[in-house]
């Protein structure tokens, strides 16, 4: 999760987020390169090295006519891969149904035997030690380790929007219409997100909370949930 003071993104979770993250500084890059060359001509204009009478107007058409479309390519290609890569859900090992409510989730496991449950923010008057206050939830969504997640995401009254940063997630919830995201956690943790799409007066308190366990672990809350 988020630290103070941090200016970055949050330490990437899933391999969706970090191709997310590269591609964030190769655009960065790309985006300093075109600063320093802009400053650089400046530059040289305001200096008086740079005048009309000392540059071919044939050959700097061609240049301003290519060069953008370089960087354009440099930053579609990779661009296209990874919102390829989001779509891309094929033969999820588990299926989980977020419902947004003003305002809490409701979460259904249909894979198996029917498990639905809904997730409130823990008030801060009840919250326990060393847990993280207006993220904290009652009941976390609880998913297996390196295996594929989709997330069948709708709402029943008003638009909110399913995010969790670190999966690299975040999915529109609209009342009467089922989106899907899909991600893997390849490693046990605790990752948290918050409703991302203003809801109503009480949108700031609609935490997320993934818990990724391994697969016996999972069974093992899957078989106690039923049974309660």
């Amino acid at each position: 999760m988020a630290n103070h003071s941090q200016l970055g993104f949050q330490d990437a979770s899933s391999p969706i987020m970090e191709e997310l993250m590269q591609f964030h500084d190769h655009a960065l890059m790309v985006a300093l390169a075109i600063c320093s060359l802009v400053l650089y001509i400046l530059t040289l204009t305001l200096t008086g090295k740079l005048s009309s009478s000392s540059v071919d107007a044939q050959a700097i058409e061609l240049v301003w006519t290519i060069l953008p479309a370089v960087v354009l390519i440099t930053l579609a290609l990779p661009s296209l891969r990874i919102l390829y890569l989001m779509d891309e859900i094929n033969k999820p090992d588990l299926t989980l149904k977020a419902i947004g409510h003003q305002w809490y989730w409701t979460y259904e496991y249909t894979d198996l035997k029917k498990l639905t449950f809904d997730s409130y923010m823990v008030p801060t008057s009840d919250l326990p030690l060393g847990h993280f206050r207006l993220l904290e939830v009652d009941h976390r969504v609880i998913v297996p380790t390196e295996s594929k997640i989709r997330v069948i995401v709708t709402a029943d009254d008003v638009l909110h929007s399913w995010a969790v940063p670190s999966l690299g997630v975040k999915t529109d919830a609209i009342p009467g219409r089922l989106n899907q995201t899909a991600f893997l956690a390849p490693r046990s943790g605790v990752y948290y997100g918050q409703c991302s799409e203003i809801c109503g007066a009480n949108h700031s308190f609609m935490p997320i909370v993934v818990e990724s366990t391994p697969l016996a672990s999972f069974e093992n809350w899957f078989s106690l949930s039923l049974s309660s």
